[in-house]
């Protein structure tokens, strides 16, 4: 009960920071993305510093290795620099696309008031207020081919976790076994067609997030071409001269004559 509680008072907190930002925006919105960018900071340094596996480390549960641990850190970037676009989308499409299933299905064992509750509730709420308010609050849409690029990034990074559960036995990402609470992965199939699954989902859902902005992106205007070489121009209208044409020549001057007396050679005692 007190995990929904909480999730309720987020989702509150996050309507209205956006809707203020996007009607009054100011100075005090970059003071807002910094706060939530300490925010994320803080959860981080809390779930490396105490691990939440009974106090104990371990290679196996305590490295910051899930997707949604690294978009905690993308989307406190994004927050402290708007500026950084690949870190806006990242947020963006990691945090609406990810992190509301884990809120809906959360993989929470321990309750109100741990220190892993906290770390698991301010964490992943705070990653969706910031997706919300970079994009909605701020107004920072994603850039064309966006979508491409967020998957390169997300498939590159699941590779180098597969590689680090297959040196360590952990199963970061549920990349080696489906979780054991109940999850979205649950429906997808068995090891490993549910990975290929999840691969899909995962596509479809970023091009569906993709999609209000890609409807009013303005479409690439055509350059114009030129003539064909070889191939002669437009003929000029009467009365116009084509620039670089070269004119007709005027009436010449006879031999031995000047038009300028002041070019004329001078005679014998003139001065």
């Amino acid at each position: 009960m007190a995990y929904w509680i909480a999730v309720a008072i987020g989702s509150v907190t996050c309507v209205v920071l956006c809707t203020a930002a996007r009607r009054r925006p100011g100075r005090w919105t970059g003071w807002a993305g910094r706060a939530i960018a300490i925010v994320l900071v803080a959860d981080a340094l809390a779930f490396v510093t105490v691990p939440p596996d009974g106090g104990r480390w371990s290679v196996q549960t305590s490295l910051p290795l899930v997707l949604c641990d690294v978009a905690v850190a993308v989307a406190a970037l994004a927050c402290w620099q708007p500026s950084w676009y690949v870190a806006v989308e990242l947020t963006y499409f990691w945090g609406l696309a990810g992190t509301p299933q884990a809120v809906a299905t959360p993989d929470l064992s321990a309750g109100f008031p741990s220190l892993e509750f906290f770390e698991f509730v301010v964490g992943h709420l705070a990653i969706v207020a910031a997706a919300l308010f970079l994009v909605i609050g701020l107004r920072l849409r994603p850039r064309p081919g966006a979508v491409p690029r967020v998957i390169a990034i997300t498939a590159a990074y699941t590779a180098f976790v597969g590689v680090v559960d297959w040196l360590t036995g952990a199963n970061y990402m549920f990349l080696r076994a489906i979780p054991s609470h109940h999850s979205l992965l649950s429906v997808l199939g068995p090891w490993p067609w549910y990975i290929a699954s999840a691969t899909g989902v995962a596509i479809a859902l970023f091009v569906i997030l993709d999609a209000p902005f890609h409807l009013h992106r303005p479409l690439r205007p055509t350059p114009a071409r030129g003539p064909r070489p070889g191939t002669p121009g437009p003929r000029p209208r009467a009365g116009t001269e084509e620039v670089g044409t070269t004119a007709e020549p005027g009436p010449t001057t006879p031999p031995g004559e000047y038009s300028d007396a002041a070019s004329q050679p001078r005679r014998s005692g003139e001065h």
